[in-house]
């Protein structure tokens, strides 16, 4: 790995310089996971069928769940090692890496036991129906046995990331997307696999990259690596990465319901092929919302940094910096949805039918992004910082409190078209939201910054 001098540079180096420093491997780190996605997808709906594409798109719900409880540990310990590498508190550093080893495993392996044995009831739950719940449930399978090596992967890579490594949380993911590209054709057409051999795809991939990371963690040398005392469970530590992570698991989870939502609705008013057809939008959308995550995790180890170092200045101008860029991220996925929708379908599938649904849909639901990077970054940030609180509350603006009335109401008054609209009309007022609690913590550490400046 790099130096370990790395992580005290976030408090004094050029913050534009660090944001590209820690963002630019997260954005292709995070891109190239959407890509091998959108790999699977591709080949599926063109290998299978397209009904295959609607098998996949009812697991969309299964993995926001299973990403949910990978994000809880992640994301929430990720962020407190950031906060411990800027207070100086290395031993705890150490302790959260082997705390979040560990919860990975139980949490990985409850999830897996759990679904498995509720699988067709659940597909069928989320808007499946005889012809596409085969598909779902042979994919499904694969990637629930491989459940707990996913959380280790996610987890040890948000690790990596906020000890001052990002590239090579980077490489691990770049390394699983070329992986998992060679796999797909091999196991779906040269094996004959179908979209089972997709899914096989996709963890053999994983393991590659976890036998890696494992490999740099065992590095002694580092400053935070493996070793023995940091594996048992401490009951503060858990409690605080579960804390801070609460965000994003409730975002995930009401992603998971949201989707179910969605789904129940395409099929009432749509059919099989309209799943279908959000299943496509949803991956290309995708593409725009990872960038953000990019963004999002290259600015977070800088915020909880310099945040647990008291240095507010650096903290605002590492947040105002990431909006802008993140800004400039959606205005294009605007701006490609609303000029060529036909043609970014078009990868997917060429069945016209689905075509047609699947443009139709992603201009509708690119309707307000030039501001939904501002809220994602927005929510982002209090995370980032520590406050789960906030955090949550933000998280669940769009997703609990606005989308799912949406979802609930519209559809009775305009179809299939009112779960589309719901979209958009929830990413407009979640940013009003954001805006007005942003503008309130920018006050309080213009506060928190005289009041230093006065001692």
């Amino acid at each position: 790995m790099t130096e370990q001098k790395t992580p005290s540079a976030l408090g004094s180096e050029n913050i534009g310089k660090l944001l590209m420093q820690y963002a630019v491997p997260a954005i292709i780190a995070m891109t190239a996971s959407s890509l091998y996605n959108m790999v699977d997808s591709i080949f599926i709906g063109h290998g299978v069928g397209t009904m295959a594409i609607s098998g996949l798109a009812l697991t969309f719900p299964l993995m926001n769940l299973a990403a949910a409880f990978g994000s809880l540990v992640g994301v929430g310990a990720s962020t407190l090692i950031s906060v411990k590498l800027g207070q100086k508190d290395y031993d705890t550093a150490q302790r959260v890496l082997g705390n979040v080893f560990v919860l990975n495993i139980l949490l990985g392996v409850a999830f897996t036991v759990v679904v498995m044995a509720f699988l067709d009831p659940i597909l069928y739950f989320f808007g499946g129906s005889d012809e596409t719940v085969g598909y779902a449930r042979d994919y499904m399978e694969i990637i629930l046995l491989g459940n707990a090596i996913t959380h280790l992967y996610l987890g040890l890579n948000a690790v990596l990331r906020s000890a001052g490594h990002p590239q090579q949380a980077m490489y691990a993911t770049v390394a699983t997307v070329i992986i998992n590209t060679i796999l797909d054709p091999v196991f779906i057409y040269g094996f004959g696999w179908g979209i089972r051999g997709a899914a096989i795809a996709t963890i053999v991939a994983q393991v590659i990259a976890l036998a890696w990371q494992l490999k740099l963690f065992s590095n002694k040398n580092e400053l935070l690596h493996f070793h023995n005392g940091i594996f048992r469970l401490k009951r503060k530590i858990v409690f605080d990465s579960l804390a801070i992570g609460m965000s994003p698991f409730l975002m995930n989870v009401a992603a998971c319901f949201i989707v179910i939502l969605i789904n129940q609705g395409l099929k009432k008013y749509g059919g099989d092929l309209a799943i279908g057809a959000y299943g496509i939008v949803n991956r290309l959308v995708f593409i725009v919302v990872m960038i953000v995550m990019g963004l999002n995790q290259g600015m977070q180890p800088i915020a909880g940094y310099n945040f647990g170092a008291r240095l507010y200045g650096r903290v605002t101008k590492v947040l105002k910096l990431t909006i802008c860029y993140a800004t400039v991220v959606t205005t294009f996925g605007f701006l490609v949805g609303m000029l060529v929708p036909r043609l970014v379908v078009s990868i997917f599938t060429s069945d016209e039918e689905l075509i047609n649904l699947s443009a139709q849909g992603l201009r509708i639901v690119v309707l307000f992004f030039p501001i939904i990077g501002f809220q994602m970054v927005t929510s982002n940030f209090f995370q980032s910082i520590g406050m789960a609180g906030k955090a949550i509350f933000l998280s669940l603006t769009r997703q609990v409190l606005i989308l799912l009335p949406c979802l609930l109401i519209l559809p009775h008054f305009w179809g299939a078209a009112g779960v589309w609209y719901s979209m958009p009309v929830s990413d407009l007022l979640a940013s009003l939201i954001a805006l007005f609690m942003l503008l309130g913590q920018f006050r309080q550490f213009k506060a928190a910054s005289r009041s230093a400046s006065a001692g």
